[in-house]
Formats: C-alpha cells, structure tokens, sequence
C-alpha cells in the first residue's frame, strides 16, 4: 500500500471509533486520516455525551467493546477505571448485572479513539480533527473530494460515512411551543427546569422515553407522567445472561445458505430458527406468540410478566436476542424483498423492542410508578396540541382528553432516514450518481464490504457505516454491528489500495 494513503471520515461518534481501532490494529503502511465533526461531543455522538449516570446502555459489557474480536475490552477497561475511581457503576440490583451508564461507555469511546489515533500517530499517520459539516462531496476519477461548510477542502483516497442518526421526529408540530422538548439529550439539561408537580406527556415508548422516565424519577419529580403512544410497545425487559452458544442461525451458515439458494424466504430463516431452538430444547412458537402478541396484551400486564421472567431457564428469548443482531445483518441481504417489506411494515418495531431490551431494574422503576398511580401508559394516541394559556391538550383513541404541563418527545426517527444535517452532503453524492436512495431506507450498499452502490456497481472509493445502511443491513446500530462492519470495511479498503499499488508498481516495470 502506497504510503500517502488517505482515508476521510465523516462523523465523529460512536461508528468512527469503531473504524478507527479497526483501522489502527490493521496490517497498514502509516497514511493520512481525517475526521470531520462538528458536534462538540466528539466520539460520544448524541446518544452517549456527558449527562446524568441514571441512563444506562442497555447491554452488558461484553457487548459493548468497539475492538474487533475481542469482546473483553470495554469489560478490561471498566475494571481499570474501577480501580480508579473505588466505585462499581451500572450494577442493576435485580440481577446483579452491570449496565453501564451511558456517560461512563461514553468516556470510554474517548478514551479509545484517543488511543487509537495516537497509536496511528505513533506510526507515522497525519491525523487531522476538523470541527466542520462536511455539505457535499464529488468523486473524482480515483478520489473523492470533501468540502466542509467553511469552505475547507480536502481530497481523499477513501471516503466513510459515519453520519448516525437524526434527532428525534417532531411528530405533532410541537417545535418552539413553550413546554415542549424536542430532543431530551442531555436530560439533566432539558428536564431541569421541570416544576416537581407538574404532568409531563412523554411522546414514544421505546427506550428515549424509558430514559426520560427514569431521569424524571431520580430527581424527585411528584407530578403525574404520562407515557403516549399509538401501540403501546414498551421495550422488552432483558433476562438474566446465560452462557449458550448458536449452532444453526450463524452468520457463516447464513452466507452459505445464501450462495446456494436464489431468494432466501421468512420461512427458510424459521426452518434455520427451529433447528437452532430444536437443539436448545426450546419452543420457537413460543416466541413467535411473544411477537404477534404484543397489541393483545395490556402494556402494563406485559410489563409486569417480562420483569417476572428475568431469572426464567428457558432460553427461547435469549436465542433470539443474539441471533438478530449477530446474524441479521448477513441474513437480510439474502431474503426476499417482498418478504423484507412485510417484516418491516408488520413487526420490525417489536422484534426491535425485544432484541434491545432496557434493564430489569429499569422495567422495575417503571412498574413502580405505575402501581403507585404516578405513571400512565396510554395507548391509541390520537392527537396532542398547544393549549391556550399553555400547556398541551392530548386527546386518546377512546376519545377521552386531557391536559399537560409539557411534552417530550421521544419518537425516534426512522430508521434509514437521512439526517436532516447530512442532506446536502448525501444530496450532493447523488446527484453526482455516487449513491443512491435504497427504496427501503438509506443508502445502496454492497454488504460484504458496505461500498456505495450505484447503477450495480460498488464503489471501491465510498462507504458508509450505521443507520444509514438501514435499507440494505437489518441491525446497524448496535454496537457489535458497528464493529463488524468496520472491520470488512477497513479490509475492503486496504485491499483495494493493495491492488491500485500492485497495478501501478506493474505499469512502471513495464514502462521501465
């Protein structure tokens, strides 16, 4: 690989630190890297910069480590930290299993992308940190040049897009309503001022609104809280671990099946799935009614039941839980697309609530405020509007009404949409036909190796990382699916480079 190698970055959150220790432990000659962010939450990103320690990441430790096949590194480094500090955070009181607050996984991104940069500096890399939106980009014949919005310059070898997600959806017109929040992050920010008697309407019920909850709770709020929403999906309640290991729904089996048959189908994947429960001695029906069941089942009775289940030995939740995020991604790719439309449109969001579950001792502070009648769960959300002389007037499915002091919104943006920042930025690409609009969600990728694909072709030269490959990969968020896919796409890049220096060194020998 030729030594000016250079490789430009766009984001500066938890998916570039992922890239960049793959890229950092990788077999490479030193090159340049730049990385353009213009939050001041650099390697945090927005879901894990500094706020109160009662928000928790929703995962054990060995899920969390950004370094590739070694799940024991944010465990090593916890350790570390804890003897440090003399206090072992994120313990969860019901289980005894450690959730780490999000602020803390959030020092350890920093820590880890520092590391990393300094050992690549160590190497001879040029590293450049650039606190600007890059607007637009346009592939050159065999680079691709960057502008950043003060009109910063800078042409790469190879581009990444590490652009995260988007804000939460302002679902109702609420924004610049007095009383109205519309992204809760940081929460010891936003809920501040929040009078200890007032009703808050909290808009979602996934885990932002999970997190707003608890926040609201440990600063002694007294007032009534409402939790809005259409269905009425709370996030699952996560069981205690148990050491098991999958035998059938592998990522290995899944790309094999995938290279023998044209058009994997729902019911391939369930035949794979029985096989896997069928050597676990597990019910795989029984999981399936979990899913089809949600919008039968009171939320509250839901609740109550899964927190009962945390210490359950049967292993049917659990199967599924890692099946999806370590197999998803290689599974999706290779079914159906009509059958990726119905899974997306009939039980995307409760797969998702069961495969990312919150805590057990989350789930228990939840049911407490509910049997103390200080927590509402209501479904069938109809409309929610500014009241005169302030406030919010909330009118439910049954037609019934009510009024609340303010309104958090904790409606997630879609999956696969573009970030309202990055429009110009993807609009630029596409317009200059280096990507295109996936009819699902995102960006075109190749997923072997998530290179942009435009007109069939991937492009050697552009990649993108995280939500934005939502259309093409089923899981992109999680961390583990963040690692994995850094690791193929650091490899895709560095075998490409190979290749351009094997042909050029070729040329000049015969040139010679």
């Amino acid at each position: 690989m030729s030594r000016g190698l250079s490789i430009g970055v766009v984001g500066g959150g938890a998916a570039a630190v992922c890239l960049i220790d793959a890229l950092t432990w990788a077999d490479s000659e030193p090159g340049t890297l730049t990385v353009f962010e213009p939050s001041p939450h650099l390697w945090r990103g927005r879901a894990y910069q500094m706020d109160t320690e009662t928000l928790r990441v929703n995962a054990t430790p060995d899920d969390m480590s950004v370094r590739y096949d070694d799940p024991g590194h944010f465990e090593r480094w916890l350790e570390s930290r804890d003897r440090v500090s003399g206090v072992r955070d994120g313990v969860d009181r019901l289980t005894g299993v450690r959730f780490a607050p999000r602020t803390v996984y959030g020092e350890y991104l920093e820590q880890t992308a520092n590391a990393a940069l300094g050992e690549l500096r160590r190497r001879g890399w040029r590293v450049d940190i650039i606190g600007e939106s890059v607007t637009s980009a346009r592939r050159l014949p065999h680079q691709v040049q960057l502008r950043a919005g003060a009109g910063h310059t800078r042409t790469c070898d190879y581009v990444v897009l590490c652009i995260g997600g988007d804000s939460p959806k302002d679902v109702y017109g609420l924004g610049g309503t007095e009383g109205f929040v519309g992204d809760p992050y940081p929460v010891s920010r936003t809920l501040a001022d929040v009078g200890e008697d007032e009703h808050v309407a909290v808009i979602g019920s996934g885990l932002t609104a999970v997190d707003i909850i608890l926040a609201l709770a440990a600063q002694g709020h007294q007032g009534r809280i409402s939790l809005l929403s259409r269905r009425g999906v709370l996030p699952g309640v996560r069981q205690r671990p148990v050491d098991f290991t999958l035998r059938h729904l592998t990522p290995q089996r899944v790309k094999s099946l995938g290279r023998t048959r044209r058009g994997f189908s729902v019911e391939d994947v369930a035949a794979v799935l029985r096989a896997e429960f069928r050597d676990a001695d597990e019910d795989l029906d029984a999981v399936i009614t979990e899913i089809i069941r949600v919008d039968l089942e009171d939320p509250v009775d839901r609740l109550r039941r899964q927190i009962g289940e945390v210490d359950s030995p049967r292993l049917g939740m659990r199967i599924l839980q890692r099946a999806v995020p370590e197999s998803g991604a290689d599974t999706w790719p290779v079914l159906r697309e009509q059958d990726k439309v119905q899974l997306l449109r009939a039980h995307y969001r409760t797969i998702m609530s069961l495969c990312c579950p919150m805590p057990p001792s989350s789930a228990s502070v939840l049911l407490g405020l509910v049997e103390e009648k200080q927590l509402d769960l209501i479904t069938g959300l109809q409309d929610i509007a500014p009241a005169e002389g302030g406030g919010f007037d909330i009118v439910a499915a049954d037609g019934s009404e009510f009024h609340a002091d303010r309104a958090v919104s904790a409606v997630n943006a879609a999956e696969g949409r573009i970030p309202t920042g990055a429009l110009p930025l993807v609009t630029s690409l596409m317009r200059g036909r280096a990507a295109s609009r996936h009819p699902l969600g995102g960006l075109r990728l190749a997923p072997a190796t998530s290179r942009l694909v435009t007109d069939s072709r991937p492009d050697p030269r552009l990649y993108a990382l995280g939500n934005i490959a939502a259309g093409e990969l089923f899981f992109t968020f999680g961390v583990p699916s963040l690692v994995d896919r850094s690791h193929d796409i650091v490899t895709a890049v560095l075998d490409h480079a190979d290749t351009v220096r094997a042909a050029r060194e070729e040329r000049d020998l015969v040139a010679a």
